[in-house]
């Protein structure tokens, strides 16, 4: 792998687990065994442009994801149930360390780094586009498909983040419950 992957790797790996905040470039050149003036080569601006990058590129990984695990359900009930149980069966495998990355940085950043928080916005929107086109194959309206998008990645974020907390998937599980619940009443 290249010195600029790695760099990329290192720093997903890091802000996933201790947040942006919480992450020195230090540790994102030691974690990916780089000089630690090839941070500056491959973005010159820093810490930021870093961050932004490999939001991007996480909220892109996730999206995929997301499509491949819905994709093979065979109806989008079961899609969006899929999805949250293997959320809910990540956390416990990663002792409830590695959840989103893009919510552990926007709930960081989103009043101190307008580059940032154009990223994440980026990503979420990118999400909701993706879970639209995801209900409307099940013949959603276009404004309910919308509306159910909102609903599960809020209830997926907000469960994350309880789940964390708690130390239990039972939140998760939970707010997947929820979300099929919804998506089973939109269908027509």
């Amino acid at each position: 792998m290249e010195t600029r992957e790695r760099i990329l790797e290192a720093g997903s790996e890091l802000f996933r687990r201790q947040g942006y905040v919480g992450t020195g470039m230090k540790q994102i050149v030691a974690g990916a065994r780089a000089p630690f003036g090839s941070i500056y080569h491959f973005f010159p601006g820093g810490k930021e442009e870093l961050g932004a990058e490999v939001i991007r590129r996480s909220g892109a990984l996730y999206g995929e994801l997301f499509a491949s695990i819905a994709g093979a359900a065979p109806d989008v009930p079961t899609g969006v149930s899929d999805f949250f149980t293997g959320a809910a069966q990540h956390l416990v495998e990663t002792d409830y360390a590695d959840a989103c990355p893009i919510a552990t940085v926007a709930l960081e950043i989103a009043s101190t780094s307008e580059t940032l928080r154009l990223a994440t916005a980026d990503v979420f929107t990118a999400w909701i586009d993706g879970a639209v086109a995801y209900f409307r194959s099940a013949g959603i309206d276009a404004d309910r498909a919308h509306e159910l998008a909102l609903e599960m990645l809020c209830l997926l974020e907000g469960a994350f983040l309880f789940s964390r907390a708690l130390r239990t998937p039972e939140p998760v599980l939970v707010a997947g419950e929820a979300a099929v619940a919804r998506v089973r009443a939109a269908i027509p």
